[in-house]
This record gives C-alpha cells, sequence and structure tokens, in this order.
C-alpha cells in the first residue's frame, strides 16, 4: 500500500470505515480559477474537486481523466502527482476512508457534458475554493498546490 502522509475527517467509535482508493484532479484556468464540481440538487449539494473511485485494473492517472469526464465532461492529461490523503467520511451510508492521490491536471479539450447528471463543473477562484469543498483533505491538496505555484513563482523572479 502506498504512503499516506495526512489523515482528514474523524471516525465514530463502533463503525469499521471500507478503505476506498480515490483519485481528485486539480485543474487551473489562468491560474485564477479552479475546476469543482457541485453535486446534488438545487437545494442540496456540495463542492468537490472532480474525481473518485479507482476501479479495478486501472491506474491512478488513468482514473483521474475517466472521472473528470465523467464528472465535468472536460478532457485531462495528468501532469504530476500533488499528494496523497485519507479522508474518513460517510459515503451513502456506508463508513469510508478515501484514501485519495491528488494530480494536478491540465486541460486539453472543452467539448462535453457531464455523464452524471447531478454533477455540474463551476470554475471557482483558488481562495473561495478552499473555503467550499466539503473534504478537509481536498481543501489541503488546494493550499498544497497554492502555496507550491507561490513559492515557484518567487523563484522565478
Amino acid at each position: 500500500m502506498a504512503h499516506f502522509s495526512m489523515q482528514f475527517g474523524r471516525t465514530e467509535h463502533g463503525k469499521i470505515y471500507k478503505e476506498r482508493p480515490s483519485v481528485y484532479g486539480l485543474c487551473a484556468r489562468n491560474d485564477e480559477k479552479i475546476a469543482l464540481v457541485k453535486v446534488g440538487d438545487a437545494t442540496r449539494f456540495h463542492y468537490d474537486l472532480p474525481g473518485g473511485g479507482v476501479e479495478s485494473g486501472e491506474s491512478d492517472a488513468e482514473a483521474v481523466v475517466r472521472e473528470f469526464d465523467e464528472e465535468t465532461g472536460l478532457t485531462v492529461w495528468p501532469v504530476r502527482q500533488l499528494n496523497r490523503a485519507g479522508q474518513f467520511w460517510i459515503n451513502d451510508g456506508v463508513p469510508t476512508n478515501s484514501l485519495s492521490v491528488f494530480f494536478e491536471v491540465e486541460l486539453t479539450a472543452t467539448e462535453g457534458s457531464p455523464i452524471e447528471p447531478d454533477h455540474e463543473l463551476v470554475w471557482v477562484p483558488v481562495e473561495e475554493a478552499l473555503k467550499k469543498v466539503r473534504h478537509d483533505a481536498h481543501s489541503w491538496a488546494i493550499l498544497s498546490w497554492l502555496r507550491e505555484r507561490t513559492i515557484n513563482l518567487r523563484g522565478r523572479r
């Protein structure tokens, strides 16, 4: 099993948490906004980075490309792996520990629409995205990406 340096969320006493390999992508547009998916309906919804579970026999990179297409209709290419983190949560009533790999992805095509009917692509300013995403692991991944970009930009001056 791969090393996961951070673990987020809380467990509830007496519940057994199923480990779920997952991937999520961070896609920036003009370094000002990032892609999120708004999941739900008009009255009950949440925001996530695009991504989800890794299917059997699928690499993490293949999974992030597939998940991005299914959830946003966008075609992306994984540029690099950013980090890994676990997130305890209740997924449709099932106690889950999403063992997530986060990728920086590059937008390669914008045609298409989400396959999943309750998912809507939204472009959100980075600072706003940090507050909107429902999982602490997603916020941490965005913050890590932002800090790294800021440090790299300073080094180029």
